[in-house]
């Protein structure tokens, strides 16, 4: 039997030196952490389904930025392959319409939550980035 495959986008909001980060409230992972997004629709490219889930989740708009990292993970009971891409919030409040909780996290302590196993893998790129801003502007 073939596994299921979900293709989805996620966007890693970032305010100054902090990342949005939400909290699932169902399924399988609830009361874990993850970035927010969601399904990419057919027709739909990863950054336009990514401005829709985050205006349907949160209420707010985002401008999607760079593509950040793309995560293929299989999880017990499907595939997944998610588009992560570095997004601003260009208006709104970021209202939680869909997730249990939500926090915004200091880049240097992304991992006091508990995060989603294909969310964590993001987490490493964000380290390795930051890590790599932090040494470039220590040595100018």
């Amino acid at each position: 039997m073939e596994r299921r495959k979900i293709r989805v986008a996620a966007a890693v909001i970032r305010k100054d030196n902090q990342i949005f980060a939400t909290q699932r409230g169902y399924g399988t992972y609830k009361d874990w952490w993850e970035f927010p997004g969601g399904k990419i629709e057919p027709g739909e490219t990863a950054r336009e389904a990514l401005v829709r889930e985050i205006r349907e989740e949160l209420d707010t708009q985002v401008r999607v930025g760079e593509l950040l990292h793309s995560v293929e993970y299989d999880y017990p009971e499907f595939h997944l392959s998610m588009d992560c891409f570095w997004c601003e919030v260009e208006h709104g409040k970021l209202t939680l319409l869909e997730h249990e909780a939500a926090r915004w996290l200091p880049m240097d302590d992304l991992r006091q939550v508990k995060w989603l196993p294909a969310d964590d893998e993001v987490l490493k790129k964000i380290e390795e980035t930051y890590a790599e801003t932090q040494a470039l502007s220590q040595s100018l």
